[in-house]
């Protein structure tokens, strides 16, 4: 662990998004590998048992390792978003438009831009999505309320950005 801890900063960001990246790939693998065995409905059944499972660990490690309060509300929330692994890759954006909500947009997504890559449609990410954020959030503070702005397959076109959440104090 040592060389890891002697890495300049710069290297120190670079190992980040190499390892987030690696995750995706992983990930992006595991799921082709899955949707060409059982097909595309099973591979997101169990992409969403998987979601379930994950989203709220990875909320959970966030919040211990920078000290975010159990029931933080949308403020551990927002801190807690920006340093998930896909911050690191995917370009995104999070806007408070009132004290009581926080939107997150996802700007470009890897997954959807290496299935185009491959010649491959979008990935229907809604429901995966919907269990991801729900689970995370709820990791974060109960009492968080989320809504899927747009997700494919929903239509993208003209947003700006591949997906939206809004995340409500309840």
């Amino acid at each position: 662990m040592e060389h890891i801890r002697s890495l300049s900063r710069e290297d120190m960001l670079k190992l980040i998004e190499v390892h987030a990246k690696s995750w995706l790939a992983h990930d992006g693998c595991w799921f082709l590998a899955a949707e060409k065995t059982y097909g595309l409905d099973a591979a997101i059944a169990l992409d969403i048992q998987a979601c379930a499972s994950f989203s709220p660990v990875e909320a959970r490690r966030i919040m211990k390792a920078f000290q975010l309060p159990e029931a933080g509300g949308l403020e551990a929330l927002e801190r807690s978003l920006r340093y998930r692994l896909y911050a690191a890759i995917n370009p995104q954006v999070i806007e408070r438009p009132d004290a009581n909500t926080l939107v997150f947009k996802m700007l470009e997504c890897r997954v959807q831009a290496a299935r185009r890559r491959k010649g491959l449609p979008h990935f229907p990410c809604k429901p995966v999505g919907i269990v991801e954020y729900t689970t995370f959030a709820e990791a974060v503070d109960p009492r968080i309320q989320v809504r899927c702005l747009q997700c494919p397959p929903d239509r993208t076109d003209g947003s700006g950005y591949v997906c939206g959440w809004e995340f409500a104090m309840g």
